[in-house]
């Protein structure tokens, strides 16, 4: 009688399972239909791929079902940063009163998406082909899109599992010209400050190209930086700069400082595993961390050592 009882208890699981990937899959094939006409124009217009346009819509905003989608129809979860003078909304996420771009509908914020790739900062993934979504994938994991290390991968996934690839075929004379280059933003008629900000980006990162290391990006700062210009450039928040590399409130950019943008890791990277370093003269504790993306507080935790301790040239720490 129990082995009854268990046997009809895994047939309801199974079929409750199945019963939610069935939802699940309506929910992102109700999704596909709907939005990718959307995503192809933004295709046409800009050159991004429409796989990725639906790919990131339907992980960033749950296939439309987010409280964002449905309650400020932000479908790619871009929060206000710099720049933006619209409506809002407040959601709990890196902070608990964390704002949110706010648009009317759907179209505009596929619209703003698409305006946030065209930053130089994403400015190489336009010379990747539109058919190229791996490609496309990766990349905007390298430059620093998400922070999940998994974000390339899970995009693929999507792309693959509904085929989304067979919307990135557009009739030729659609196809964006001059994929060499990444596109110009297509507004009519920019103003002088949306200009100037764009010429600004672009020299920005000419002299600080974003760089990888240990799963985290990185800008190397340049004689005459100060922390207002490298946040309004990076979109990342001062605070954030100074708790990501562990600097003080009164920290003034120096020539050379690696200054990250996300959080680092608890160890160097998987490939140095084994490894360690040779402490060099001059080199302090947060210029190792520094150098191979880790936590400082994790770099004295893995040696065994109080924050008290001084570097001594020829020494070797363990770094993973």
């Amino acid at each position: 009688m129990r082995k009854i009882h268990t046997i009809l208890l895994l047939i309801a699981l199974l079929s409750g399972n199945m019963l939610y990937a069935q939802y699940t899959n309506s929910a992102y094939h109700q999704y596909i239909e709907r939005y990718k006409d959307m995503a192809q124009e933004q295709m046409r217009k800009h050159g991004i791929p429409a796989s990725i346009t639906l790919a990131q819509g339907l992980l960033e905003s749950g296939a439309g079902r987010s409280e964002l989608a449905t309650k400020a129809n932000n479908h790619f979860g871009i929060k206000v940063g710099m720049g933006w003078n619209g409506p809002y909304m407040i959601k709990s996420d890196d902070r608990p009163d964390d704002r949110f771009r706010k648009y009317n509908n759907a179209a505009e914020s596929f619209e703003d998406h698409s305006q946030f790739l065209l930053k130089p900062r994403y400015a190489s993934l336009f010379k990747l082909s539109p058919t190229d979504y791996k490609g496309w994938a990766r990349g905007l994991k390298q430059c620093g899109y998400a922070t999940s290390p998994t974000y390339a991968e899970q995009l693929i996934t999507i792309i693959e599992n509904y085929k989304l690839y067979q919307y990135d075929t557009l009739e030729k004379k659609h196809r964006h010209a001059g994929s060499e280059q990444a596109p110009v933003p297509t507004q009519a008629t920019p103003t002088t400050a949306q200009t100037m900000r764009e010429l600004a980006e672009q020299a920005f990162f000419a002299a600080h190209p974003v760089q990888a290391c240990n799963e985290n990006y990185y800008i190397v700062a340049q004689a005459g930086d100060d922390l207002s210009t490298i946040s309004l450039m990076t979109d990342v928040s001062k605070r954030k700069l100074r708790k990501y590399n562990e600097l003080p409130r009164d920290y003034t950019p120096q020539a050379g400082d690696i200054l990250y943008l996300q959080k680092k890791q608890s160890h160097a990277d998987k490939s140095l595993k084994g490894m360690h370093h040779t402490i060099q003269a001059g080199e302090s504790m947060h210029d190792i961390a520094q150098r191979y993306g880790i936590r400082l507080e994790s770099l004295y935790k893995l040696n065994s050592l109080g924050s008290d301790y001084t570097p001594l040239p020829g020494q070797m720490l363990r770094i993973y």
